[in-house]
C-alpha cells in the first residue's frame, strides 16, 4: 500500500541511505516557499469559497478545509505539482483527482496488513482502494519521469521532490531506485498532509472553545503583522504564541499516536514507578526487540505536563521552534523530517485566519462551549493517524467589509 520502500519503513543501513538522499530537500529555501505558498493558497481559498466579501461564514466541516490546505501545500511545495484551491493535481488522463485517491488510501490504511491476494476479491471497498492506489502509482511515475528530465536539463526547482531527485542523480554510492523514490514521495505526500491537517483542525476547534486564548494570540499577531501587512517568513519566530496553539493541539491529539522502534543493542530501560510510588525498576531490552511507544500516553503523562488534560498553549510560549521538549513529532535521529514544514505552514495559516476571523463553535440547543468542547474534541478516531472527527465552526470577520 505504501508503494515502495521509504524512509519510514526502512531500517539500519537502508534507512541511512534513504535519509542521505531525502534530507537535503528540507532547508531554508523550502520553508520560505512553504510560507509564501500558504499566503497564496489562503487568498485563493477566500476567493474560491466566496468568503472574501462576507462578514459571517459557516464552515460545515473544518477537516475538509485543513486537509485541502495541507494537501495543496505538500503538493506545491513538497513536489512542485501545479494545483490551486479549485484545481487539485490530476493524472494526465484526467481521471480520479489525486486528492481523492489519497483520501481513499488513507481511509483504507489498515489494508496494508492484508495478504496481496485479498486485494483482488470481488469486494467494492477493495476494488476502490486498489484503484486509488494504482492512481497514485501512475501519477507518481509520471511525475518522476518529468522531474528527471527537468533535472537533466538543469531546471532545478525549490520543491522537496526536485531536490530529492537531483540528490539521487548526483549520488554515486547511495542511490535510490525508482520505486524507492516513489515510496518516499508517497509517504511525504500522505503523512505530510494527513498529520498537519489533523492538528490544524484540532487547533481551530480549541480556538472556538477558548476565546480568551484566541484573543491573546490575535493580540500578538496584530503586534507583529499589523492589520494589513502580508506576513513574511522572517515573522515566523516572532509568532511563538501562534505556534504554541498548534503545538498544544498536537500534544492533545497527537497524529503520530504510536512509535515503533527496534533496539540495535542490548540495553536496560529505567522506568519510574507510577505516580505516588517512590522508586523505579529496570527493564532489560535485548537487541532486536521491537518497542512500541504510546505517544498519547507520553503527551498526557503528568510527570511531563501539569494538568495534561487542560489545553494550555502557554506551556510552549518562548520555546525554540526546533526544541526537543516538544516530542509529538518524535525526537532523535528518526524524528519527523517534515516537522518544520508543518510548523511553518501552520503558523502562517493560523496567523492569517485568526487576524481576519473570530472562530466560534456551532452550538446545539442549550449547549455550552464547554459541553461542545467535550463532545467535539473528544470524538477522535485512528486510521494511520489520530484525528478529531469533522465538526463545524462559524467565522466572524474581525473588521467588517
Amino acid at each position: 500500500m505504501f508503494l515502495g520502500m521509504n524512509i519510514i519503513t526502512a531500517q539500519g543501513a537502508m534507512w541511512r541511505k534513504h535519509r542521505r538522499i531525502v534530507r537535503p530537500a528540507f532547508g531554508t529555501d523550502l520553508y520560505k516557499l512553504v510560507w509564501n505558498k500558504t499566503l497564496e493558497i489562503y487568498r485563493d481559498m477566500l476567493q474560491v469559497e466566496e468568503w472574501k466579501d462576507k462578514n459571517f461564514v459557516d464552515v460545515p466541516a473544518v477537516q475538509q478545509i485543513t486537509h485541502k490546505l495541507a494537501f495543496l501545500l505538500i503538493s506545491t511545495c513538497g513536489f512542485g505539482f501545479a494545483s490551486t484551491w479549485d484545481t487539485p493535481p490530476r493524472a494526465t488522463d484526467g481521471g480520479m483527482p489525486i486528492q481523492e485517491a489519497l483520501k481513499i488510501v488513507a481511509e483504507n490504511s489498515n489494508l496494508t496488513a492484508v495478504p496481496k491476494w485479498l486485494w483482488y476479491l470481488p469486494i467494492t471497498r477493495l476494488r476502490i482502494a486498489r484503484f486509488a492506489r494504482d492512481r497514485l502509482r501512475t501519477f507518481m511515475h509520471e511525475q518522476l519521469i518529468e522531474r528527471k528530465a527537468m533535472v537533466a536539463a538543469g531546471d532545478i526547482r525549490a520543491d522537496a521532490f526536485s531536490i530529492m531527485v537531483k540528490a539521487n542523480q548526483d549520488e554515486s554510492t547511495y542511490k535510490l531506485d525508482d520505486e524507492e523514490v516513489i515510496g518516499n514521495t508517497f509517504i511525504f505526500l500522505f503523512t505530510g498532509h494527513e498529520t498537519t491537517a489533523s492538528s490544524l483542525a484540532a487547533t481551530v476547534g480549541y480556538m472556538a472553545i477558548h476565546d480568551d486564548i484566541q484573543e491573546e494570540v490575535v493580540e500578538q499577531i496584530m503586534s507583529v503583522l499589523g492589520a494589513d501587512r502580508d506576513p513574511d517568513y522572517s515573522d515566523y519566530l516572532k509568532l511563538d504564541k501562534v505556534l504554541a496553539i498548534f503545538y498544544e493541539a498536537t500534544r492533545m491529539t497527537p497524529p503520530g499516536h504510536a512509535l515503533i522502534r527496534q533496539a540495535t543493542e542490548d540495553t536496560v530501560l529505567t522506568v519510574q514507578n507510577p505516580m505516588g510510588e517512590e522508586g523505579s525498576k529496570n527493564i532489560p531490552i535485548p537487541k532486536g526487540t521491537e518497542i512500541t511507544l504510546d505517544m498519547v500516553g507520553v503527551q498526557y503523562n503528568p510527570r511531563y505536563f501539569e494538568d495534561p488534560k487542560t489545553y494550555r498553549p502557554s506551556r510552549w510560549y518562548g520555546l525554540p521552534a526546533d526544541s526537543e521538549q516538544f516530542s509529538a513529532f518524535s525526537v532523535g535521529p528518526r524524528a519527523c523530517l517534515g516537522r518544520k514544514f508543518a510548523t511553518v505552514e501552520a503558523t502562517c495559516f493560523l496567523a492569517l485566519l485568526l487576524r481576519d476571523w473570530q472562530v466560534l463553535p456551532v452550538l446545539r440547543a442549550g449547549e455550552t462551549k464547554e459541553a461542545w468542547g467535550a463532545r467535539v474534541m473528544n470524538d477522535t478516531h485512528i486510521a494511520i493517524t489520530l484525528t478529531v472527527a469533522d465538526f463545524p465552526v462559524k467565522l466572524v470577520r474581525r473588521r467588517p467589509v
